[in-house]
């Protein structure tokens, strides 16, 4: 990837920044075609890291706090660097069920994408925001970032339990899930009447592809293992159920040919 982020950089960001990135580690990216998730997992160090977690913190409590403005992948920005695909959608199915959006945001970090939208979303009539996340990232956003509508848990349950969602988005998760067609499997069947995703990388031709990804030591010191999928496989999993409304392309990029992508489904 971290071609990737100078994509991003030119497109998107400030001169500043764009300079900062220009000296990232030029051995970040994707590397290898792994045969198992525990190869993958020994080729790297993992994401449940405190490293991760306290950079993702430190850096939204300065947007909690009006310090900054919008917080990605624990990186500042001067102004929000809106996903409209994304957020139109959300508008959409608000539109639809009675000016209400009622959704978990599964793997969402600490409220990230709550805190790139909110501005844009609170004029509805009802605003639920609800993240399902690792234990370490659940504890810490219930202490320091909590309210009545960005909730914390554990499990797809829990949240199911108490605030009944009609929406998942899903947005740069899955890729980094040891089995996630499993957990889309999960998905399906809990019945959600909406799905959102975003950032989700597919490759160009060939089948599913796991990777490690190492991030630029700017941002911090972590790899992990991430896949690469199969469109046309990823998008039949979802037609019996489902029907595809709009898909779109996400910002990201990465050093092997490869498209980000996101896509609103609707249950049939």
């Amino acid at each position: 990837m971290y071609k990737s982020f100078k994509k991003i950089i030119r497109d998107l960001l400030p001169p500043a920044v764009t300079r900062f990135l220009e000296r990232q580690n030029s051995n970040a990216g994707y590397s290898g075609d792994y045969s198992s998730w525990e190869e993958a997992k020994r080729a790297s160090t993992g994401y449940d890291t405190d490293i991760i977690l306290n950079k993702v913190k430190d850096a939204l409590l300065k947007v909690k706090n009006g310090e900054a403005v919008y917080e990605r992948d624990s990186v500042l920005f001067d102004e929000i660097q809106y996903s409209w695909p994304l957020l139109a959608g959300l508008l959409w199915i608000a539109s639809r069920d009675g000016n209400c959006l009622n959704l978990i945001d599964f793997g969402g970090s600490l409220g990230s994408s709550y805190f790139q939208n909110r501005a844009l979303l609170g004029h509805l009539d009802k605003l639920s925001w609800s993240v399902v996340e690792q234990k370490t990232f659940v504890d810490c956003g219930r202490e320091l970032f909590e309210d009545n509508l960005l909730k914390f848990y554990h499990s797809l349950d829990d949240c199911i339990a108490e605030r009944r969602p009609d929406t998942i988005l899903l947005g740069s998760v899955i890729q980094y899930l040891g089995k996630p067609y499993d957990l889309l499997q999960e998905v399906i069947d809990r019945g959600f009447k909406y799905l959102i995703f975003d950032r989700t990388p597919f490759l160009e031709k060939g089948a599913d592809r796991l990777t490690v990804q190492k991030i630029p030591a700017e941002i911090y010191e972590a790899s992990y293992p991430a896949w690469f999928f199969d469109q046309e496989k990823f998008l039949r999993f979802f037609a019996p159920k489902y029907e595809m409304i709009a898909s779109f392309e996400s910002a990201d990029r990465a050093n092997i040919p490869a498209t980000f992508k996101g896509f609103i489904f609707r249950r049939r």
